[in-house]
C-alpha cells in the first residue's frame, strides 16, 4: 500500500510570533513558512534597545541572513532536513475583501491582505495565519482565513501544574513521629506515598489532630520534616510559605519558581532568603522585566534613566523596606542591607540590564516572571554559572503582556519543563498575607 503523501500547509507568521521565539521557524515540521515583508519592517523598529524583545528582533534578522546566504529571499529557502521552505512575501496590492472590511492601512491589515491572497492562490492547500494577537486571529477568521496561536511552547494542563502541595490524610502515627525524631528522614515508600514525578515536592501529613510538614527529596527518595524558620526577620505565616522558605534556603535546589496571587509573599520571602544566605553568594540580584503601563514607552517619563526606572522598580524597594523595618536602625541586620546596596552586593535593577553580567555565585531573583516568554526564561537560566541560584516569582493570573496567557508565559513553561528535575522546586502560595483587605479584594474584585 502506497504511503499517503503528507499534505503540506502554508503557515504565515505574524511579527509577535518571531518576537516570542526567534527560532520558531524551525518548529513547523514539513510545512512551508511565509513571512510577509511588513513583518521585517516591524522587526526593524524593534531592533534597537536593551530589552529581550529587542534581542529577539536582532537574533531573528541574523538567523534569516544566515539562512539565505547568497540566495534571494524571494525564492524558497530550505529550512533544513525534514523541514519545509521559508519564503518572504513581498509587496502586493491590498486585497479587495480586506480593503472593504478594514479600510485603515495598518501593518496587521497588510498581513491579513497577504494571507487572503495566498489563500486565494492555494485553494488546494491549508493556509493558516499564526499569531499571538487574538484580535488579529479574530479578524482573519471573519474573512474565512484559518488562524491559530503559536502553541509549541504552551503548557496544556496549567491547573495540574500548580497543585504541587499534597495533603495526605490518615498517615500512620509512627511515620509522623519518625519525621519529628529522625533527622535523616523516612523513605517515601515506607510512608505509603506513590511519587509519580521527580523533583522536590512538599506534603502536609495528618493523623487525628497531629500533623507534620514534609519535603520529598528526589535524590535520597526520602521525606524530611520541614521546620518553620524565621528568615532575616520574616516568619512564615502558613504551610505554603514554610515550604517556600525551605526551597529558597536549600543549597541543593538551584532553581525555584514561586507563584501566587498578589499579597502571598512571593518576592518578600525570596528576598529574605537571599539576605539570610548572603555569605554564600557574591551578589544578590533582584530584577524584573519592564512592562510600561498602558503600553507607553518609558520616554514619556521625566528625568534621567534612573528616575525613569524607579516607578517600575518601586515594588522591589517596598519589599526591601518591609524587611528593614523588622529591625532597629542601629541593628547589624539593618546596617548590613544599607552596606550591601552601597557596595553593590545587593542590586535592584531592570532585567534587561542584567544581560552581559557574570552570573556565577549569584542569588538571582526574577520578579514578575509571568511577563517573560519561554525563550526569555531559557536565555536567563542558560547564563547561570557555578554556585548560582535562580528564583522566578510571579502571578500567572496577572499578565501584562498582550501576547502571553496562563499557558504560554515563561513562568508556567519553566515550572512544567523542570518539574521532574532534582535541582528544581516549585511552590504555589495560595493564602494572601498582606492584609485582610488585600485578601478580600483579591477574592471578590
Amino acid at each position: 500500500m502506497a504511503k499517503k503523501k503528507y499534505n503540506k500547509k502554508i503557515l504565515i507568521l505574524d511579527t509577535n510570533v518571531l518576537l516570542h521565539d526567534y527560532r520558531c521557524i524551525y518548529n513547523f515540521e514539513e510545512n512551508d513558512v511565509v513571512i510577509p515583508i511588513v513583518v521585517l519592517e516591524e522587526l526593524d523598529r524593534f531592533k534597537k534597545g536593551n530589552d529581550l524583545i529587542n534581542f529577539h528582533a536582532r537574533e531573528f534578522t541574523r538567523e534569516l541572513d544566515k539562512l539565505s546566504g547568497d540566495e534571494l529571499l524571494s525564492v524558497n529557502i530550505p529550512l533544513g532536513e525534514g523541514l519545509g521552505n521559508l519564503h518572504i512575501e513581498t509587496a502586493r496590492e491590498y486585497s479587495e475583501r480586506v480593503t472593504q472590511s478594514f479600510p485603515e492601512r495598518t501593518p496587521d491589515h497588510r498581513i491579513l491582505s497577504i494571507a487572503d491572497q495566498i489563500c486565494t492562490e492555494n485553494k488546494d492547500k491549508s493556509v493558516i495565519l499564526i499569531s499571538k494577537d487574538i484580535n488579529l486571529r479574530m479578524k482573519a477568521k471573519s474573512l474565512g482565513i484559518m488562524a491559530q496561536d503559536y502553541t509549541t511552547d504552551k503548557v496544556i494542563n496549567v491547573d495540574d501544574l500548580y497543585r504541587n502541595i499534597e495533603t495526605v490524610e490518615n498517615v500512620d502515627s509512627d511515620i509522623i513521629n519518625r519525621l519529628y525524631e529522625t533527622p535523616e528522614g523516612v523513605p517515601a515508600d515506607e510512608a505509603g506515598l506513590k511519587i509519580e514525578r521527580g523533583g522536590h515536592q512538599f506534603f502536609i501529613m495528618r493523623n487525628n489532630g497531629t500533623s507534620a510538614l514534609a519535603h520529598y527529596n528526589p535524590v535520597s527518595k526520602s521525606l524530611n520534616r520541614v521546620l518553620k524558620q524565621t528568615t532575616y526577620g520574616i516568619e512564615p505565616r502558613n504551610a505554603e510559605q514554610t515550604f517556600a522558605l525551605d526551597a529558597l534556603t536549600n543549597p541543593e535546589i538551584q532553581l525555584v519558581s514561586l507563584t501566587g496571587k498578589a499579597g502571598t509573599g512571593k518576592t518578600l520571602l525570596a528576598l529574605a532568603a537571599a539576605l539570610q544566605q548572603q555569605k554564600r553568594y557574591k551578589q544578590i540580584f533582584l530584577a524584573r522585566p519592564v512592562i510600561p503601563l498602558a503600553n507607553r514607552d518609558m520616554g514619556y517619563l521625566p528625568g534621567d534613566l534612573k528616575e525613569k526606572m524607579d516607578p517600575y522598580m518601586q515594588p522591589l524597594y517596598d519589599n526591601l523596606t518591609v524587611i528593614k523595618h523588622r529591625f532597629s536602625h542601629q541593628s547589624p541586620e539593618f546596617m548590613k542591607i544599607n552596606e550591601m546596596m552601597k557596595d553593590e552586593k545587593l542590586v535592584i535593577t531592570p532585567l534587561a540590564y542584567i544581560r552581559g553580567r557574570s552570573l556565577s555565585s549569584i542569588y538571582f531573583i526574577v520578579d514578575e516572571a509571568q511577563n517573560l516568554t519561554p525563550h526569555e526564561v531559557k536565555t536567563i537560566i542558560t547564563r547561570a554559572g557555578e554556585g548560582t541560584k535562580l528564583v522566578f516569582t510571579g502571578d500567572i493570573e496577572q499578565i501584562d503582556s498582550p501576547y502571553l496567557d496562563t499557558g504560554s508565559n515563561g513562568l508556567s513553561y519553566l515550572s512544567d519543563k523542570m518539574k521532574n528535575e532534582d535541582i528544581f522546586a516549585h511552590v504555589n502560595l495560595v493564602k494572601g498575607e498582606r492584609s485582610y483587605l488585600a485578601e478580600l479584594a483579591s477574592k471578590l474584585l
